[in-house]
């Protein structure tokens, strides 16, 4: 879609991304606010979210509102939500992008690592939903998008938690996007492969992975796969009402492979 047909499409739109301090969220406020939506973002990092709000405003955003909320809390999320719904009514767009990285091989993760990440991957995403779907249903329509990861399906071994996250991202976005079908409002998972973000090194790491940490985030860097194009991928996923959105090579090789040769 060109630039001209996507403000169209996208200005005006009230637009809610988690995790918009860095990264793919970052990414994905800003080519929105390039389009004229109207923007409210959330992080726990202050500085890094006035940042991003800052560099929105200066882009063209309609509006920005900034939330410094943790989205596995639920009491905060329901804060957030009953401020933003008061203030904009429902939501055109969730972004349900806020996430953590573990690595580590099964024995070595603990409990807390656990409670850790899937509070965070997968209980956000599921409050973020829980707290606007009902609006854009009654709205009679509107879009979720879901941050899942090449990992949502294929289970990588030494990442055990993260890829327990990422799939059941991925099984709650295609089983609510069946639940939503009739109702006006998609659903998508966004699949990232391997993107050049801060996640890498602010990742847990648990056993031999965690001593090669520093030559992942290396490795990361030297790929310089960037946050823009999966931003991309998500507002292409938005026009077209996609249901899985692998995003980099690598993310669509495992998808091909998970599909047609699953063993």
């Amino acid at each position: 879609m060109s630039k001209h047909k996507r403000q169209a499409f996208f200005g005006g739109k009230k637009v809610l991304v988690t995790g918009a301090g860095s990264g793919i969220g970052r990414a994905t406020t800003l080519q929105l606010a390039e389009l004229g939506a109207t923007l409210i973002i959330s992080d726990l990092n202050p500085e890094g979210l006035e940042q991003t709000a800052s560099e929105a405003r200066r882009l063209g955003a309609s509006g920005v509102d900034t939330h410094i909320v943790d989205v596995a809390d639920w009491d905060d999320m329901q804060a957030m939500a009953t401020k933003v719904l008061k203030k904009h009514g429902a939501l055109d767009i969730l972004v349900n992008n806020a996430g953590v990285g573990m690595a580590g091989d099964f024995l070595s993760t603990t409990v807390d690592d656990w409670q850790w990440v899937l509070g965070i991957n997968v209980m956000g995403v599921v409050h973020g939903c829980k707290l606007f779907a009902p609006a854009m249903v009654a709205n009679g329509h509107g879009h979720i998008i879901n941050l899942a990861s090449a990992a949502g399906y294929y289970a990588a071994p030494d990442m055990t938690a993260y890829s327990a996250s990422k799939h059941a991202v991925m099984g709650l976005s295609e089983a609510l996007r069946a639940e939503m079908a009739d109702k006006g409002v998609g659903v998508s998972a966004i699949c990232p492969g391997v993107i050049n973000t801060g996640i890498v090194a602010s990742s847990r790491m648990r056993g031999s992975t965690g001593q090669a940490q520093e030559k992942i985030v290396e490795f990361y860097r030297k790929r310089n796969y960037g946050p823009d194009l999966v931003a991309d991928a998500i507002l292409g996923a938005i026009e077209h009402n996609r249901a899985v959105v692998p995003v980099s090579p690598e993310a669509w090789v495992l998808y091909g492979a998970k599909r047609f040769t699953p063993g």
